[in-house]
């Protein structure tokens, strides 16, 4: 759960300096920011947890391109779902759900391989601290 909260920070500040810079609206940008990353970190929460219990990707876990390929897919689905419900228009949901969630997959690719270096092989006892 640690991690998930560690790439909802990620995400939330990376979502609304997105959504703010395209739609210049403090309030749409900060109701995209709220909602998209919330759905997004749910969505990550089951893809860690089918990334840890399906046998085929558990053997894959160190290839930090593909789990990021596999998150990017349903991070720009959520992306674009969540834009166009709020603002009504397609255009404004697929260049949000462009930007935002490419920002984020790069950003999700190096919290993935800092999370694995530093936090996944220490002992639980020092990962409380983390």
């Amino acid at each position: 759960m640690k991690k998930t909260m560690s790439f909802a920070t990620l995400h939330f500040s990376i979502a609304f300096t997105v959504a703010y810079i395209i739609t210049g609206d403090v309030i749409i940008g900060s109701l995209i920011a709220m909602i998209e990353p919330s759905v997004n970190t749910v969505a990550f929460y089951f893809h860690e947890k089918v990334w840890n219990s399906v046998p085929f990707l558990k053997a894959k876990q160190a290839f930090s391109r593909i789990k990021t390929v596999s998150f990017a897919v349903v991070h720009f689905s959520v992306a674009f779902t969540v834009v166009y419900l709020i603002s009504g228009d397609a255009l404004a949901g697929g260049l949000l759900a462009l930007i935002e969630p490419s920002i984020n997959t790069c950003a999700y690719y190096f919290h993935e391989r800092v999370w694995t270096k530093y936090f996944a092989k220490q002992p639980t006892a020092t990962l409380s601290h983390a």
